[in-house]
């Protein structure tokens, strides 16, 4: 190594001490970041404050519920997309065609059931009838929704089963839903 006039080693390359304190202290400064970036309702209450492992741990698993949530919410937008789609097609269809008899569709989505049933405005059928043949076969109606639109009513059911581990036949509630609509 040369050495300078003074006697010390050249200044023209930086020690390893300093080099490596630079290297923590921006390591130090990115997990203080990323501390940040993490909401407070997240952290865990805690007297003293968390070391930079528990704030990486933490970040970790914020990241990991945030993945998870966007994939839940990917798999909700594409079964809305879906059950959009089916019902702009079938509401497509009838108006195309007309409406001599009543239209029934019936979708599984799972855990849950959604009917569309489309009759004419001046047929008299009782929703009553449709929701006590859920019932019967073991659903729980949570949702019912109507909309007239020309000659048409669109009627929407959303149910699930009442419980889960033994579900609904839907090709029961289909069968007996068809009778039903026959007798009319």
């Amino acid at each position: 190594m040369k050495k300078n006039s003074c006697g010390g080693q050249s200044n023209s390359k930086p020690d390893r001490k300093a080099i490596e304190k630079k290297r923590r202290n921006d390591m130090k400064n990115l997990c203080f970041k990323l501390a940040s970036l993490i909401p407070h309702h997240n952290f865990k209450p805690s007297k003293e404050i968390a070391s930079q492992q528990d704030q990486l741990d933490l970040a970790a698993a914020y990241i990991k519920h945030l993945r998870e949530r966007i994939e839940k919410l990917k798999r909700l937008k594409e079964e809305a997309m879906r059950s959009m789609e089916a019902s702009s097609s079938m509401m497509e269809r009838t108006a195309s065609v007309g409406l001599t008899s009543p239209v029934l569709e019936l979708r599984d989505l799972g855990s849950s059931i959604e009917l569309v049933l489309i009759t004419r405005l001046n047929k008299n059928f009782m929703l009553y009838e449709v929701i006590s043949i859920f019932e019967q076969e073991g659903a729980e109606v949570v949702s019912a929704s109507f909309s007239t639109v020309g000659g048409k009513i669109f009627h929407t059911l959303h149910a699930q089963a009442k419980l889960s581990r033994v579900g609904v036949e839907t090709t029961r509630v289909c069968q007996r839903l068809q009778e039903l609509i026959k007798s009319y």
